[in-house]
């Protein structure tokens, strides 16, 4: 075992892979307890197939990828949390027309452009071979203030994700934590594509989330576990992606669906 996590950690890609994907593991996992509360995993979703079409659009117009699809994908969630509160449009309807027209224009772009086979498979699926230098060191950046803000604010959040009128009480606007659950997710899913894919980017958010719940009921507990379970299946299925040739974000996610249906037995 020591041989062969000395033989991973020898290749520069493997490590960008394992650096990022444990900061995002983690962050994602975080925000994924209250968005899984508040009932956004939708949204989270939407937004993940918001970013392929980002990306697919910053790669036929030979832009840098994360520059042009981070401020989209916040925008994009800042729209997505208006749908969703609305009371004169279905939310998910609205969403699922939002998420699956990216997806479509992402895939068109990209093959009329650049060919369906690699690229597609690659934003779609995620590829370890994808993570450059500079976005280890933008991940590490943005995870690192993401982290902070969630420990800053957490008690809003609490406050937030089981009792809006308390926190309408004291004064504080309800929205405005929502909106920075969701932009700071949105973040969380542009930088996790390159390693998760598009399709697979979600299942971070929501399995740990549902999986932590299955065992603790208190909100400090299941965000801990949380964050354990989602670096845990990242780590294990990074591993099993090498060995066996596999996609990354398909490996994390069938051990995330494995954790959780085997908490929910014995629970």
């Amino acid at each position: 075992m020591i041989s062969l996590i000395k033989e991973i950690l020898s290749y520069p890609f493997m490590v960008r892979a394992l650096v990022v994907g444990v900061f995002i593991a983690l962050c994602a996992s975080l925000l994924g307890v209250s968005m899984v509360l508040k009932r956004y995993s939708m949204i989270g979703d939407g937004l993940s197939h918001v970013g392929f079409g980002a990306l697919a659009i910053s790669t036929a117009l030979k832009l840098q990828p994360l520059v042009i699809s981070l401020p989209i994908v916040v925008i994009a969630a800042f729209f997505l949390l208006k749908i969703k509160e609305s009371s004169k449009i279905k939310g998910d309807a609205a969403i699922a027309i939002i998420s699956t027209g990216s997806l479509a224009v992402g895939i068109l772009v990209l093959s009329t452009t650049v060919g369906m086979n690699t690229d597609v498979n690659n934003y779609l699926f995620g590829s370890i071979l994808g993570v450059n230098e500079n976005e280890v060191a933008l991940t590490v950046i943005l995870c690192t203030i993401i982290f902070i803000l969630f420990i800053l604010l957490y008690n809003r959040i609490f406050a937030v994700t089981f009792d809006e009128n308390f926190v309408m009480s004291i004064g504080n606007k309800v929205e405005v934590y929502n909106m920075i659950i969701a932009i700071l997710t949105a973040i969380i899913i542009v930088l996790g594509m390159r390693t998760m894919g598009a399709l697979l980017m979600s299942s971070l958010i929501i399995f740990p989330a549902l999986t932590a719940m299955r065992i603790f009921k208190q909100f400090k507990k299941v965000v801990i576990f949380s964050g354990i379970i989602s670096v845990f299946c990242f780590i294990l299925g990074l591993l099993i992606s090498y060995l066996y040739a596999m996609p990354t974000g398909a490996s994390v996610s069938v051990l995330n669906i494995i954790l959780f249906i085997f908490f929910y037995i014995i629970e």
